[in-house]
């Protein structure tokens, strides 16, 4: 999952090489907390939120099969 998001993010923003996703396990949730460049957070984040919002619904889709909750952070 932690490379689906990593993909992801890499396709929108200036500095791919910044990316990083990491994975921190709580009791009923996984977050994926995605790592990006300060300059790139609007265009991981996009209009009123709309990229972001498409990120989680296709990772939450892909994670359907996960027993946990699963959740993305994005942090500059």
């Amino acid at each position: 999952m932690e490379k689906l998001v990593s993909v992801i993010a890499q396709a929108l923003v200036d500095h791919p090489d910044e990316v990083r996703v990491t994975t921190v396990e709580k009791e009923h949730v996984v977050v994926y907390e995605l790592h990006v460049h300060p300059d790139d957070v609007g265009k991981v984040i996009g209009k009123q939120g709309r990229i972001a919002k498409a990120l989680r619904t296709v990772v939450t889709s892909a994670a359907v099969k996960v027993p946990k909750r699963v959740a993305v952070d994005i942090i500059s």
